[in-house]
């Protein structure tokens, strides 16, 4: 059923082979050992999910390299079909459909010298910056690597984030940096602003 759904049973075997490892590059004949389909068949569903842009290719050792975009608009949609052992579907829909959650923001607010915390990029519906999570202030980075990973394995794919002080990003606010500007230009949500910063300026 699911084979004819998606066009091919090689297809349906290359989504399930990316979106059960993402982060993982694959090259050409890794792929046919590990789906059992022959070479011919991979590659031109290789070439298809490239140009669809659910997955992209990177050179290395002079092998070309295949890994699921974690970025792809129906990333999501996808992993809930296709991961196994998917743990809490219905709280990662909640946080597509109503992004930032609360659950994020209660982590947040317990991290210790956190001024201010801007959400964008795969968290926050319509959102095209390349950054998820601005985060400010006088954080131990060890934490913030811990509060990253936990949110990523609640979303299931990486998170792209920026660590500023108070002070750089203050400065940058106030030239009107391009990075910070394209942020707030952007869809975004402010999750935390305990110096009420951005309604200053």
């Amino acid at each position: 059923m699911i084979d004819a759904l998606f066009g091919s049973k090689t297809r349906v075997k290359l989504l399930h082979l990316f979106l059960n490892n993402p982060g993982q590059p694959f090259y050409v004949r890794e792929i046919t050992r590990k789906i059992g389909e022959q070479i011919n068949s991979v590659r031109r569903e290789l070439a298809n999910m490239i140009n669809v842009g659910i997955i992209t290719s990177d050179s290395a050792d002079n092998k070309l390299y295949y890994q699921v975009d974690q970025r792809y608009e129906y990333y999501m949609p996808l992993r809930t079909i296709f991961v196994d052992n998917l743990v809490d579907t219905k709280a990662s829909s909640s946080v597509i459909e109503n992004v930032p959650s609360q659950k994020y923001s209660r982590m947040l607010q317990g991290v210790a010298g956190l001024r201010l915390a801007i959400f964008a990029g795969i968290l926050v519906n319509g959102s095209t910056t390349s950054v998820d999570i601005v985060l400010v202030g006088d954080i131990v980075s060890v934490k913030v690597k811990a509060l990253i990973k936990s949110i990523e394995k609640s979303e299931g794919r990486a998170i792209n984030y920026s660590l500023l002080s108070y002070d750089e990003f203050y400065y940058r606010l106030s030239v009107r940096d391009r990075f910070i500007t394209e942020i707030l230009n952007d869809k975004h949500s402010v999750v935390i602003d305990k110096d009420n910063v951005l309604n200053k300026n």
